[in-house]
């Protein structure tokens, strides 16, 4: 019986990992589509940045519904419906001829990109609670690898490949997939904590104004670490190119290596994790990548300023992750929820805060906001620590 209880938990493991990448994939190849589908619809730079937020706006308004549906029909289904639609929402924007309608269907693509965060993330945090190890970083790092794999799919097939094709394309691989490991998910019911876990640990508290409280504290922490995030994704080229004079090859080198620290920093993070804790994890990766970002942004050369950003991204890497896991099992499927809002919303104010920092003073300045909010995450998660020990 106990093996097969521990065959079952490495099942429901791999099959939510393969969620998370699979998440990362559909989005990244839709990212690397937008230069084309801009082109198809006719829209000014203006137009097309309305559109978008069609993601942020369906990801946002389902985020918090999608906490709600957890709880009541369980995570796993909720998952498994979600991949269903994200997959088959990434092949619409092709069909679409003009900015307006383009922004429509992204409504219903950020809805599904937003929900199966929640619902994946809340799931993982069962499995967390379950087995008792820092596995989060470890879902996490699947979403960057499916990131970097989908956005090198795409680049691959760029030039073979109409945006319809392609995207099309994904659809037909998400459905599959989302076939192959939904039925895992659905067979699998979420874990029940171990009896011999402390009640308080491993049971979700009611959402009163005390949880709440602490819940939007880690949310805080997961906004400060997506401001990074965003940031670096939009503006990084453009610092190298424009302030270091960095070719565009060599400028595009930028986010990928930050992006690949991510990546490197999640895969070892629950070693990380196990070895120093959550609190001295969120302390000392906030302060690294302080230093970091200060050393990519104001670095006299291109190599200083790589390298800034390499330590930045590890430095990152596992602050989202412990924040979403931390609220999650303080307040279940509402608390990643919650979390996940105001990540995602962090993400989304990085770029064009960056923008007006940049107009009033100068591009270097402006990213060393990054540093400044990833300070911040170091000082709450320490402030927070003690105050959930309590």
């Amino acid at each position: 019986m106990p093996g097969n209880h521990s065959s079952d938990l490495t099942r429901l493991r791999t099959a939510l990992t393969v969620f998370f990448a699979l998440d990362g994939f559909i989005f990244a190849g839709w990212v690397v589509r937008i230069p084309a589908i801009k082109h198809q619809t006719g829209a000014s730079a203006s137009a097309l940045g309305l559109a978008l937020l069609g993601v942020s706006a369906g990801a946002v308004i389902t985020m918090m519904l999608t906490g709600r549906l957890c709880r009541r029909y369980g995570s796993h289904p909720v998952t498994v419906i979600c991949g269903i639609l994200l997959s088959l929402s990434v092949a619409l924007p092709p069909l679409t001829h003009s900015a307006l309608t383009l922004g429509a269907v992204l409504l219903i693509f950020g809805a599904a990109y937003g929900g199966i965060n929640v619902a994946f993330n809340s799931a993982a945090v069962d499995l967390v609670r379950v087995l008792q190890r820092p596995i989060m970083p470890s879902f996490h790092a699947a979403f960057s690898l499916g990131g970097m794999i989908g956005a090198g799919l795409g680049a691959l097939v760029a030039g073979a490949l109409t945006p319809t094709q392609h995207l099309l394309g994904l659809t037909l691989i998400g459905l599959l997939v989302t076939a192959l490991a939904g039925r895992t998910l659905l067979h699998l019911q979420p874990p029940a904590p171990p009896e011999s876990s402390p009640k308080d640990v491993t049971t979700p508290r009611r959402l009163d104004t005390r949880t709440r409280g602490l819940v939007i504290t880690f949310g805080l922490i997961a906004l400060c670490t997506a401001y990074g995030e965003g940031a670096l994704a939009d503006w990084s080229a453009l610092h190298l190119e424009q302030d270091l004079d960095a070719t565009p090859g060599a400028a595009a080198v930028g986010y990928s290596c930050f992006a690949l620290a991510m990546t490197i920093g999640r895969v070892t993070g629950t070693r990380l994790l196990e070895r120093l804790g959550q609190t001295r994890t969120l302390v000392s990766g906030g302060t690294t990548a302080a230093a970091g970002m200060m050393l990519g942004a104001l670095a006299p050369s291109l190599w200083a300023a790589l390298l800034g950003f390499v330590i930045t991204g590890l430095g990152l890497a596992n602050l989202f992750p412990v924040a979403v896991e931390r609220a999650g099992t303080h307040a279940g499927p509402d608390g990643v929820a919650i979390a996940s809002t105001l990540g995602y919303g962090g993400m989304l104010l990085g770029p064009p805060a960056i923008g007006f920092m940049a107009d009033w003073y100068s591009l270097p300045i402006a990213l060393t906001s990054v540093a400044v909010l990833a300070a911040s995450a170091a000082v709450i998660g320490f402030m927070t620590s003690r105050a959930a020990a309590r």
